[in-house]
């Protein structure tokens, strides 16, 4: 993925935590969200964010496709 590729990630249920992970050595948290039902957040790879955890019932859309996320436990 390209830093130009954008992700859209839209909640399926409120409470939906969306985390970035740092680049580098030591993967840290960065920086989180909190989406409610219906909420959609467009987000980008960049040359500090390398990964991203997404908690709760998502779908998240990319270059490469469509992919769900389950409901929180």
């Amino acid at each position: 993925m390209s830093q130009t590729d954008y992700i859209v990630i839209r909640a399926e249920e409120d409470g939906v935590h969306v985390i970035g992970l740092t680049r580098g050595t030591d993967t840290k948290f960065h920086h989180s969200e909190k989406l409610d039902s219906g909420e959609i957040m467009i987000a980008q790879f960049t040359e500090h964010t390398s990964a991203m955890k997404i908690r709760g019932k998502a779908e998240i859309r990319t270059a490469y496709g469509v992919v769900n996320s389950e409901a929180k436990k």
